[in-house]
């Protein structure tokens, strides 16, 4: 960076380099006070900073559309500090990763979707945007940095999943990532090119994995990473990527699956939506209750077909959130303290996605709601499959 560069261009290299710096502007959450702010740093810098400028340097940008916009990369190395990868973005030099500063913010929303748009609200992160070479991102990571996850939660979608993460979470010294979009593009990414050498394709998942779990508190004790539904077709990819970390697969009656689809449908159940990652490009002809079950079924069937694998066990929805402690944390062999029991026993008693509310259990009423096409669709997609799960978990001593 050199003296023909903006100003502004200059401030922000400045801001880059300095931790301090970044703390002091991340907790700033006026547009205007953030403004003053930058104009009293660039003054004690020598800066000559043009304040209309630096106001539009901080314009809203509501739903992100500023990181598909092309741009260059600002570095190779991860940025230090409070910086977590937020996507995948297309550029001039190819594909990159975009960070975004999460303040002294802990992962403890129930999807990392959650944090990443109060993340995205700063004005710091409207005003300094860093982005790193996706092919570089394991050489850009510190000394130390790719330790694999001690668990990876998969599951079959709407069955108890997001309830394991919050009571998870529920210890300071646990970090917990909930279906983090940059994860979930880079395996999707993975999965469209084959050609990609696996030894590459092992790297950049682990590389992402463990920027997302960055110990950004000094204090992390364990890292667990909870996937999206359909990565169990990525089963066989993520084992060579963690070779020793164990995972479980949550699964639920498949009729109360389809009733939370129906009520609101996930992403990968809209045809389409996902390209034809799931082998069905009839899929728009199917209708959405036939299709859901479909898909339903190849997460399950991955499940069976890689459980050989080794390193994962199975766990019915029925059995939370009692398994959490008996079965899934010995499962990943984590032991906790008596504060760490009880937040967990607390986080147990609220509702996962609304942690204002306390939970109530939907079962009977997802069974009373489901129609004729619901359970026609479960019988002949699902109940053989679920049948071959309980009896791997029950050979297993689950």
């Amino acid at each position: 960076m050199s003296h023909a560069d903006p100003p502004i261009d200059r401030l922000r290299q400045a801001v880059l380099d300095s931790a301090a710096l970044q703390a002091r502007l991340v907790a700033i959450d006026d547009r205007d006070a953030f403004v003053a702010a930058l104009a009293e740093i660039a003054g004690s810098l020598g800066i000559a900073l043009d304040h209309d400028a630096a106001v539009d340097s901080v314009r809203p940008d509501p739903v992100g559309l500023a990181r598909f916009a092309p741009a260059r990369f600002t570095q190779i190395a991860w940025p230090v500090g409070d910086w977590l990868p937020t996507a995948i973005v297309p550029g001039p030099e190819g594909a990159g990763v975009e960070w975004l500063h999460f303040g002294d913010s802990p992962l403890t929303a129930p999807f990392f979707e959650d944090s990443l748009r109060a993340a995205r609200r700063r004005p710091f992160n409207r005003w300094l945007r860093v982005r790193t070479p996706l092919v570089a991102l394991a050489d850009g990571a510190p000394g130390g940095a790719l330790a694999p996850p001690s668990g990876l939660v998969f599951h079959l979608s709407r069955c108890g999943s997001t309830l394991v993460a919050q009571m998870l979470a529920a210890s300071p010294r646990h970090v917990v990532v909930s279906e983090a979009p940059p994860f979930d593009a880079l395996v999707q990414l993975l999965e469209r090119q084959p050609a990609i050498p696996l030894a590459q394709r092992v790297l950049l998942v682990r590389a992402m994995a463990a920027a997302l779990g960055r110990d950004r508190f000094g204090n992390r004790r364990h890292y667990f990473l909870k996937v999206d539904s359909w990565h169990t077709l990525a089963l066989p990819l993520l084992r060579h990527a963690f070779p020793d970390t164990p995972w479980v697969f949550l699964y639920r009656d498949p009729v109360e699956i389809l009733v939370s689809h129906q009520r609101m449908p996930g992403s990968q159940m809209v045809p389409g939506m996902m390209g034809d990652l799931f082998g069905m490009p009839d899929g728009h002809l199917l209708g959405i209750t036939v299709y859901t079950a479909r898909v339903l079924a190849r997460i399950c069937d991955a499940v069976l077909a890689h459980h050989a694998l080794g390193g994962g066990a199975l766990i019915g929805y029925r059995d939370l959130p009692e398994a959490v402690a008996t079965r899934i944390l010995p499962h990943f062999g984590v032991a906790l303290d008596p504060d760490e029991q009880a937040a967990m026993a607390a986080a147990a008693l609220r509702d996962a996605k609304s942690p204002k509310a306390r939970f109530a259990n939907d079962a009977a009423a997802k069974q009373r709601e489901a129609s004729p096409a619901i359970r026609s669709a479960a019988a002949k997609y699902l109940d053989n499959r679920i049948a071959d799960l309980d009896r791997l978990r029950l050979e297993a001593g689950g």
